[in-house]
């Protein structure tokens, strides 16, 4: 299913979208790099930071259109989904990419454990009520895949009710793709080495501190399991209309660079020109020079 809105455009090989998008499929994500760097035009950190400074007026301008077009008919947002491990840079993302853009077209939720008050409704009935509006960026730091990953690896659910999930979300992407909001999703694929070394780093440093949660190391010593949960996700949940882009995500700059590529590769394919004057241009003219 396409959004009949939608600028359908073919990825060019050499694209980024084309490069990192999952493919469709059986999916094995331990069998994906995490530290490679495909079609990155430079060789290192300094090159990232100047490349990543280079994208920023193309992703701010792009942006700004959609948040123009917020009160046009038909007007579309895009939703932002971040998943990966702790450690993987889901806040790193969130600061360094975009930070990049104007907080006013923004809508950023981070998802914690449900509340009581969630957990008396469906799994997806708080990822609703955080969808971005009309003309806006939305952001998930984590997300309705919580409820296929951690619900899988801890047996939160019965075995049958994480199977139906999948097909839930797929419904749910649809119909939010059908109402006007574009659904990009990353999976920051980070190694289990570099997790353990910013583990580390947030120990080691008092700056740190408030990032380190003892309670990540319960996650890591399901690491398998989760990437097995990964792999079904990413296999059952991976329609053209809602995809997933796997980010190697253990040299910090090339995520950075690569997500903000593809979020100006995905708001370019939406087509969108600045919104026509609603008014009379050569009256309100005259009223401006003469006020």
């Amino acid at each position: 299913m396409n959004d009949k809105h939608e600028k359908v455009l073919d990825d060019p090989k050499e694209s980024v979208r084309a490069a990192l998008r999952c493919p469709r499929g059986e999916v094995d994500v331990t069998s994906f790099p995490s530290d490679a760097t495909p079609l990155f035009p430079g060789s290192g950190s300094n090159d990232g930071e100047k490349e990543l400074k280079e994208l920023r007026p193309r992703l701010d301008d792009l942006q700004e259109r959609l948040y123009a077009n917020s009160k046009q008919p038909r007007a579309r947002s895009l939703l932002m989904v971040l998943q990966g491990m702790d450690g993987s840079g889901k806040g790193g993302t969130i600061r360094h990419v975009v930070g990049m853009v104007d907080p006013q077209g923004v809508r950023l939720h981070a998802f914690k454990a449900p509340t009581e008050e969630e957990l008396a409704h469906d799994f997806l009935w708080r990822i609703r009520r955080e969808l971005p509006e009309p003309g806006q960026l939305g952001i998930f730091d984590r997300s309705q895949y919580e409820d296929v990953l951690i619900g899988r690896v801890n047996k939160l659910a019965r075995a049958e009710e994480i199977e139906a999930r999948y097909g839930q979300i797929n419904d749910f992407e649809a119909e939010v793709t059908t109402r006007g909001t574009r659904v990009v999703k990353f999976f920051l694929n980070v190694s289990k080495k570099e997790q353990k070394q910013r583990f580390l780093d947030r120990i080691n440093d008092p700056e740190k501190y408030y990032k380190y949660n003892p309670g990540d190391l319960v996650s890591r010593s399901h690491w398998d399991a989760y990437m097995e949960a990964y792999g079904v996700a990413l296999t059952r949940c991976n329609p053209d209309y809602a995809p997933w882009y796997v980010i190697p995500a253990d040299k910090k700059w090339y995520r950075n660079w690569a997500i903000t590529t593809i979020l100006i590769e995905e708001l370019e394919a939406m087509g969108m020109t600045w919104p026509p004057a609603d008014f009379d241009l050569q009256a309100e003219r005259l009223r401006v020079a003469q006020c």
